[in-house]
């Protein structure tokens, strides 16, 4: 008689698949995005739901996990000696590419998903990096933050476009839409540049990051009393490159 378990395949006897982070991570970076979650993982690894939920707590955890290996697949700036303003500015780059790759990473981060403890190594690279040149720790580490902060808000401005044209709309046509809305003779010079310098396109947007932080890293240099100009060129040659 058939009792319908004969199609069913049986899971193999003996001892239980051992799993970790690193062995969830890996079977995550291996799944497209839709089929991301906690049966598809647990059946990949050979284990039951039950057991995968004392390592990860839901679909949302995997997903981090996901945007983490993807994220890592991006090298990191690595000490090689060279200039704070060069090693700063590859960090930015490094931060604003990882986000704008994985959003889900950037909402970890402002949640504080992401803790400090992931970072400390990377900080204190940088910490190495800047005192051997003049700095003391907590300019150097200030510093830091100040162009985090830049590649956040970079990376921010990015995915908002990105999504924006991935529903058919731009920047540009946002702005003249508003500006349909209020009289001629107000907001006339977000009207002039509307019409001269609004741009969605993506060398406009590696332009202006290369750009701020540039800048940023000018004021640092002005405020040390280095040569600004010398940062400049350094970060503007390093970036062309």
């Amino acid at each position: 008689m058939d009792t319908g378990t004969a199609s069913r395949p049986r899971r193999k006897v003996g001892r239980p698949a051992r799993i970790d982070r690193a062995a969830i991570a890996r079977v995550v970076a291996t799944l497209a995005p839709e089929d991301l979650s906690v049966r598809s993982v647990a059946d990949e690894l050979g284990v039951s739901v039950a057991a995968l939920y004392h390592h990860v707590s839901g679909r949302e955890e995997l997903m981090l996990l996901a945007a983490e290996q993807s994220a890592a697949k991006i090298p990191l700036p690595e000490d090689r000696d060279q200039h704070w303003a060069v090693w700063l500015f590859e960090w930015a780059d490094y931060a604003r590419r990882a986000f704008v790759a994985q959003p889900a990473l950037l909402g970890q981060f402002t949640e504080g998903g992401i803790g400090l403890d992931k970072m400390v190594e990377h900080i204190d690279v940088a910490l190495g990096l800047c005192v051997r040149q003049g700095f003391t720790e907590q300019e150097a580490l200030d510093a830091y933050y100040l162009i985090s902060g830049f590649a956040l808000g970079a990376a921010i401005k990015e995915i908002r476009s990105k999504m924006m044209l991935s529903t058919g709309r731009t920047l540009e046509a946002e702005y003249r839409r508003v500006l349909l809305d209020v009289p001629a003779d107000r907001l006339v010079h977000l009207r002039r540049m509307v019409e001269t310098s609004i741009s969605d396109a993506a060398d406009s947007a590696e332009t202006e990051f290369v750009e701020e932080v540039t800048t940023a890293l000018a004021g640092i240099a002005v405020r040390r009393g280095d040569d600004w100009e010398q940062v400049v060129r350094l970060v503007r040659d390093f970036a062309g490159a």
